[in-house]
């Protein structure tokens, strides 16, 4: 995902980064993780992507749900298309997913996992 802009090192191989307030991920990323950002190239011919027909309807396949948040009572999904760039992520309605409901669940799953975890966290004053 990205790009985003580092805020601050931390240690010689961690930084923090600059990220949305809503995502639920770590601030601070092994260097490891982080690579320079290329803009493309102008001119640079890209490949543009056909959609899929879904029931005599033409969708575009979504790779991955990345985040999720709650604006004015709303569910919106942070949708990552398949075969395009994270510049291309878009904010979904869970009613606009239905055929990618597998990986709505499987979203949901990893987050409740995280909640749990981080309840945990909470509660023993200490990971684990």
């Amino acid at each position: 995902m990205g790009p985003y802009e580092i805020e601050k090192v931390i240690l010689r191989n961690a930084v923090k980064l600059k990220l949305l307030g809503s995502m639920r991920i770590h601030l601070v990323v092994n260097i490891s993780r982080v690579v320079k950002y290329k803009k493309p190239v102008k001119e640079q011919r890209v490949e543009e992507l056909k959609p899929v027909e879904v029931e005599e309807v033409e969708e575009w396949e979504v790779e991955k749900i990345l985040n999720k948040r709650k604006i004015q009572g709303v569910e919106k999904y942070l949708v990552c298309w398949k075969g395009f760039t994270a510049e291309n992520d878009t904010w979904k309605k869970e009613k606009n997913l239905e055929n990618a409901r597998e990986l709505v669940e499987e979203f949901e799953g990893r987050l409740s996992v995280e909640v749990r975890r981080q309840d945990g966290i909470k509660k023993n004053g200490k990971s684990n």
